[in-house]
């Protein structure tokens, strides 16, 4: 029996999008990685490397055209789509003062309504189907907000209230939607953070230690796998929610 999953995984040039593509490759499924430009020749031949097959598919999901082409191409070449990850996202930190109108349209239209996007397509798919698994990334400040991140926290949390109604929407057909809410990541963003900064966030995490994408990675195989979680949000954070 072939157990090999055709998984779509958005954002997966770099950071958790990359390590989430990476951990299907590995496991040997069909995974399409997705970004706005074209992936470096050293990241593909990593992913070739795999025993997976990837196939990368170019493009912005804030684009509604792009978001059923994508979808509508991996169905192609295929012929099914088991698991769709919403990851793509971007921040545009501002003070609400001084906050932008583009700085706060721009992080909606990619976070939450690319997420819709490719979810509104992906689930035509799936209904036929009567199987499939919805991941979208959400993140811990969408639960508990942020300094200078209205936007952002918007965007996430929104995405956390349209998981749970596609979840409920989907269930009668055995299709399962869950979000995962990431807490402070290493990743390029962390790296350019002071050491003052860095203390005062490892302050708020009773693990103190900052999270690794393959932990993110971890959850999203693990939800892939179920059949009974569905509308949930797992908070992959190191305790940091606990704190408020």
């Amino acid at each position: 029996m072939d157990n090999t999953k055709t998984v779509i995984v958005t954002g997966s040039s770099r950071g958790i999008g990359k390590a989430i593509a990476t951990a299907f490759l590995k496991e040997g499924h069909n995974v399409v990685v997705n970004g706005r430009k074209e992936f470096p020749s050293d990241l593909m031949d990593y992913f070739n490397s795999l025993p997976g097959k990837a196939h990368p598919i170019i493009g912005d999901i804030s684009d509604s055209a792009f978001a059923k082409k994508l979808i509508k191409e991996t169905k192609k070449t295929f012929k099914q789509i088991d698991v769709l990850v919403n990851n793509a996202g971007i921040t545009k930190d501002n003070l609400i003062i001084r906050m932008s109108d583009e700085e706060f349209n721009s992080t909606i239209d990619v976070n939450l309504k690319g997420t819709f996007y490719t979810t509104k397509e992906v689930a035509k798919v799936m209904l036929k189907q009567r199987s499939g698994h919805i991941i979208n990334i959400s993140s811990v400040i969408g639960v508990v907000g942020n300094v200078g991140q209205a936007n952002y926290a918007a965007s996430k949390a929104g995405v956390i209230g349209f998981t749970k109604s596609v979840a409920k929407e989907l269930a009668p057909r055995g299709i399962t939607a869950n979000a995962i809410a990431p807490g402070f990541i290493d990743s390029d963003m962390t790296t350019v953070l002071t050491d003052e900064i860095k203390e005062k966030t490892l302050n708020l995490i009773p693990l103190n230690r900052l999270g690794q994408a393959e932990d993110i990675a971890e959850t999203v195989q693990f939800l892939s796998n179920q059949n009974y979680i569905t509308g949930q949000v797992i908070h992959v954070d190191g305790g940091m929610v606990m704190n408020g």
